[in-house]
């Protein structure tokens, strides 16, 4: 059986993040990559110039269009961008009984353009969060979704993936690429308890997309049968690569995209 993921996601017009870059990743990893158009970026590496969101109908009829015929093994949520179009998603997740479902809370692109209306934040933490297997929130995403500040430490980043949990969050990665150190340290918080994923931190500015991919990352490997800390395990391996990497690739004035294809493009 060919494994399948399907990316609920924006589009990045350039090809770094987004849509476009959950299926380069899906591909790389040997999965079958499916899409749901949320919303276009006018978008490169300098910054978003404009945002279009897809209205919520037809958001739902992508979903019943790949859902009703594909067999998906696991879902990667990205940028939604609006409260109407959160909630289709959450509504078409219920209708299809999806299971495997990584959220990604997209909100600030990385040029800091913002990609989450202030409030959708509250319609994604109510809805849509605690309907996903797993939230992969950055720092700056974390601390939004409490309405705290943003952790400065390991402990604190424990505190807040336990207060989400008490959301109704099943699993939180709390991602320390924002932090600091020589260490760029991830933090899987469950009813289990916390495990640590650690990796050097890698001296490049071209991390564009590092989160989509990320988590389409994990999405890919749950849709072979990966369990959860081995699919954070592997996939944090491989986008540590993909950062390395990076710096192979030239692609525009700005923050240059992850190498998503790092093992398989000749040098």
């Amino acid at each position: 059986m060919t494994a399948v993921a399907l990316t609920i996601a924006g589009s990045d017009s350039s090809g770094g993040a987004g849509v476009q870059a959950d299926l380069k990743t899906f591909s790389a990893l040997g999965v079958y990559g499916a899409s749901v158009l949320c919303a276009l970026t006018a978008q490169n590496t300098l910054g978003v110039q404009g945002v279009f969101p897809i209205p919520p109908d037809f958001v739902r009829a992508q979903m019943d269009s790949v859902l009703g015929d594909l067999k998906v093994g696991a879902v990667k949520i990205g940028m939604l961008a609006t409260s109407d179009v959160i909630e289709a998603v959450a509504a078409g997740l219920d209708r299809w009984r999806v299971a495997n479902v990584v959220l990604d809370p997209v909100m600030v692109a990385q040029s800091g353009d913002p990609l989450l209306r202030d409030d959708a934040v509250e319609t994604l933490r109510r809805v849509l969060a605690p309907r996903a297997t797993l939230v992969t929130p950055n720092l700056p995403e974390a601390a939004r979704m409490l309405g705290a500040s943003v952790a400065t430490s390991e402990a604190e980043m424990r505190a807040q993936g336990e207060a989400l949990l008490g959301l109704g969050v099943k699993a939180v990665l709390m991602k320390g690429g924002h932090g600091e150190g020589p260490e760029a340290v991830d933090l899987l918080v469950d009813g289990s308890g916390v495990r640590r994923f650690a990796a050097p931190r890698v001296a490049t500015k071209n991390t564009h997309g590092t989160g989509c991919t990320l988590s389409s990352a994990i999405a890919a490997h749950l849709a072979r049968g990966s369990d959860l800390g081995e699919a954070v395990a592997r996939s944090k391996t491989w986008l540590t690569k993909a950062i390395r990497a990076a710096d192979e690739l030239s692609i525009g004035r700005g923050y240059g995209p992850v190498h998503h294809f790092h093992a398989l493009w000749t040098r």
